[in-house]
């Protein structure tokens, strides 16, 4: 494990190089702010620190050069490193303990980790079979106690204990076809596997699906997102478009899907992420086509478009009161070298519309 040199919380210099902070040649049309000391490979996950640690903000990121990553984000915006763990293949996805004091990993080794930046202290928290593409913290199981729940390529959906002291999965759920993706919001955990497959559970009973259909959609799922009502849910795909899906069968007739995410001449790019704004409702769209997009599916209107940067973005977040957004997108600063860039935007009105 790596420290860059200043403790959890506390806000310090890095011991580290800082030609990760470079900005010159680096294409920013909308001026966001650039995280310092960036990832060396490609940024797979990235989240805000939960409402525990308010009024701090902090920044991880899992990125494919086997690392995570943990930064402080200071009242001007800019970004101090805090620490880092590595793991021994790429990491895929990360998340946050609800009292903000743990972070899960997961990735292409088959087992998570389980992160206290406070202590720096590292325990194994998950195993699977294969790749575990997606770790989300679920705050009770309906019993009182939490749970870290991981999806793999094994085609298995695992419950563990963080405050277990043995890695043994509370229980274990097989799945139609391998994790694609996973998002989990209050006892609302949402799965969209391979073959199109999208399966709703309710936590409280965590082995049995409340839903398994079949996409919407008609090609591969890349991403998903729980509506803050927890009425429904988001669906990213490869094809550049979303599907909005309600839970309850009574609301089925709300459903609808919609192109985006493509040119003039109709080449079409991938939906990488999807985040809710967790006051508003409103959401962002990020694809391979290098634009950032809010929407408000209730008046199917988007409300606004960044201006497109050169390279694909590969994740979005909101930070807990939803004044900040982070994406990471890579970035060529020049035929040698290659930058992947976290972008931290700030200020932002995303408050829904009517359609007028």
């Amino acid at each position: 494990m790596t420290t860059f040199g200043s403790s959890f919380g506390n806000p310090g210099t890095s011991s580290l190089a800082s030609a990760a902070g470079v900005t010159a040649g680096i294409h920013n049309p909308n001026n966001d702010k650039l995280v310092n000391q960036s990832p060396n490979d490609t940024v797979s996950s990235i989240a805000f620190s939960p409402k525990a640690l308010a009024p701090n903000n902090f920044i991880v990121a899992g990125s494919w050069d086997n690392e995570v990553r943990l930064w402080q984000i200071q009242a001007s915006g800019d970004t101090s490193p805090i620490g880092m763990i590595q793991h021994e293949a790429p990491v895929l996805d990360v998340a946050w303990s609800a009292d903000g004091m743990t972070i899960f990993s997961v990735g292409c080794e088959r087992t998570g980790k389980m992160w206290n930046p406070a202590t720096n202290q590292v325990q194994p928290i998950a195993q699977h079979d294969a790749p575990i593409r997606c770790v989300r913290f679920a705050s009770d199981l309906g019993t009182g106690s939490p749970a870290v729940v991981t999806g793999s390529w094994d085609k298995t959906l695992k419950y563990w204990d963080p405050r277990a002291s043995t890695n043994t999965p509370l229980g274990t759920v097989t799945l139609p076809e391998r994790v694609y993706a996973m998002d989990v919001l209050g006892p609302v955990l949402v799965v969209a596997t391979a073959n199109r497959r999208t399966l709703v559970y309710d936590i409280r009973n965590p082995t049995t699906p409340y839903r398994d259909k079949e996409s919407p959609m008609r090609y591969q799922s890349r991403c998903v997102a729980i509506f803050t009502d927890m009425t429904g849910f988001a669906l990213g795909s490869i094809e550049g478009r979303v599907g909005i899906e309600y839970i309850q069968e009574a609301d089925q007739k709300l459903s609808f899907a919609y192109k985006c995410h493509r040119d003039r001449n109709n080449r079409i790019f991938a939906v990488n992420a999807i985040s809710f704004h967790p006051v508003f409702g409103t959401f962002s769209t990020a694809g391979s086509d290098g634009y950032f997009n809010f929407w408000d599916k209730d008046s199917k209107m988007r409300l606004h478009q960044f201006q497109q940067v050169n390279q694909p973005i590969t994740c979005t977040a909101f930070n807990h009161d939803g004044k900040n957004v982070i994406e990471t997108k890579i970035t060529k600063a020049n035929m040698f070298e290659t930058r992947h860039n976290i972008r931290l935007c700030s200020r932002l009105r995303l408050e829904p519309r009517s359609r007028e």
